[in-house]
């Protein structure tokens, strides 16, 4: 069994995917917590507004208590380690979806399990949750990945044994 899976069909770019090097991705989301927090509409104004907030809370405190270099670094090291030792993460699909760039008539994304295939409007791919590691541990006995949709609602059930994603 394979742990690379192929973006293929109507799109303009063939995508290679590797579940294995997510780990040390930016983008992995934490799924014990992913599914129960809610969803605020962001905006890229929002996000620009809660910048400034943090860059001005930062100056603020340089001017008022000077540099401050935290003796917990080590601490704060060593959890993030362990997070990752014992966490369950996925990856948002979309990124990749939108780098493969779909053809105009593409309508849909065909997931190819081992037990047959699973097909989904296109514009709902790009909600998917790519799941490739539970407690701490790769995906292997039913992986690479565990596909959710963005609302959670196939939670109990995800789609398993992902072995390529077709766009038609």
């Amino acid at each position: 069994m394979s742990d690379i899976m192929m973006l293929t069909g109507k799109v303009k770019f063939t995508i290679t995917l590797d579940p294995g090097v997510w780990i040390f991705d930016d983008r992995k989301i934490d799924l014990d917590t992913y599914f129960s927090q809610p969803k605020p509409e962001v905006t890229e104004t929002d996000q620009e507004e809660e910048e400034i907030k943090r860059w001005s809370a930062f100056w603020d405190r340089e001017i008022q208590e000077g540099a401050v270099f935290p003796p917990t670094l080590k601490t704060e090291r060593r959890f993030l380690k362990e997070k990752i030792i014992t966490g369950s993460f996925g990856m948002p699909f979309a990124p990749f979806l939108r780098n493969a760039e779909p053809h105009e008539d593409a309508s849909e994304l065909v997931i190819v399990t081992e037990n047959g295939e699973v097909a989904l409007p296109l514009e709902k791919a790009y909600d998917l949750i790519f799941a490739f590691s539970k407690n701490g541990k790769p995906l292997r006995d039913d992986g690479p990945v565990h596909i959710y949709f963005g609302d959670g609602s196939n939670r109990e059930a995800p789609i398993t044994n992902v072995r390529q994603l077709i766009v038609r």
